[in-house]
């Protein structure tokens, strides 16, 4: 398991911050089971709230059937199919995946790496909503754990151009921790993580090459910490649904100082923990 990755391919990722494996999940043991589990949730809930919503058989191309209608009579409910998702046990097993393990050691130069406790979860962007956009970040601010952490991010759905691929700015983890305002003047509405803004935003990206490549189940990009990445706007007519999966190096020092604490999903303040790169 510790040559997952090819000479040409470590060199990529040390170049961009980021890396796309094609094809690296197997779809039948583990994307269909997390896709199938997802489809049952939402079954369940229309019926448990009665809400009359027509829920067909499984199908990998539709796992997420019934949930645009189920939004649309009470957005609550998606709220609750976002928390139950993540613990869907094949996704769990997934998280812990022996590959993943591997991928980390190598990529690191590590014999010591961890699962990121609430840094684990399946995204769900739907169509036209801002609030729960994630802007141009760095994971680290929001996760913390370990500068030296990794996210693997795999679609559950194709993502095409109107669904909104992440993108990317090529290189930006070579320039380290950049500084952050803690609310989004623009939207009000958004906060925790999704508060985050870059200082400078539009001066801080316009430096670097952006890409936002499409990927498909089954694919997986490899993205890190300190990567400046965002989520693109969904104007497509369905939700655009993504595993995240976060891992990091516990013998990196600043993560190793801290006791390897975590964000937001933690309850701390990025204030107390690195308040050189709070500009408020």
């Amino acid at each position: 398991m510790s040559d997952l990755l090819t000479t040409e391919q470590l060199a990529a990722f040390e170049h961009d911050g980021f890396l796309v494996l094609p094809e690296f999940y197997d779809l039948t043991t583990e994307v269909e089971p997390v896709q199938r589990g997802i489809h049952s949730l939402i079954g369940f809930l229309i019926e448990q709230h009665d809400l009359g919503i027509e829920h067909l058989p499984f199908s990998a191309e539709v796992f997420d059937e019934g949930y645009q209608e189920l939004i649309a009579r009470d957005r609550a409910l998606g709220g609750v199919v976002y928390d139950a998702v993540k613990q869907i046990p094949a996704f769990i097993r997934l998280a812990a995946s022996v590959r993943h393990d591997a991928l980390v050691r190598q990529l690191r130069g590590t014999d010591l790496v961890g699962v990121a406790a609430g840094g684990f979860g399946i995204r769900i962007d739907n169509p036209g909503e801002e609030k729960f956009r994630a802007d141009w970040h760095q994971d680290y601010p929001s996760q913390f754990r370990s500068l030296d952490g990794l996210v693997f991010w795999s679609p559950l759905l194709p993502v095409t151009e109107e669904m909104g691929p992440v993108e990317f700015c090529v290189g930006s983890h070579h320039d380290g921790l950049m500084q952050v305002r803690t609310s989004d003047a623009d939207y009000p509405e958004k906060t925790g993580a999704y508060g985050l803004v870059l200082a400078d935003e539009a001066e801080c990206v316009s430096k670097y090459e952006q890409t936002a490549p499409l990927t498909n189940p089954g694919d997986l990009v490899i993205i890190d910490f300190l990567t400046l990445h965002r989520s693109g706007m969904n104007h497509s007519a369905c939700s655009r649904w993504s595993m995240q999966i976060r891992w990091f190096n516990f013998r990196e020092p600043t993560g190793a100082r801290h006791g390897w604490l975590g964000s937001f999903a933690a309850g701390n303040d990025l204030r107390s923990v690195h308040p050189e790169i709070v500009v408020d």
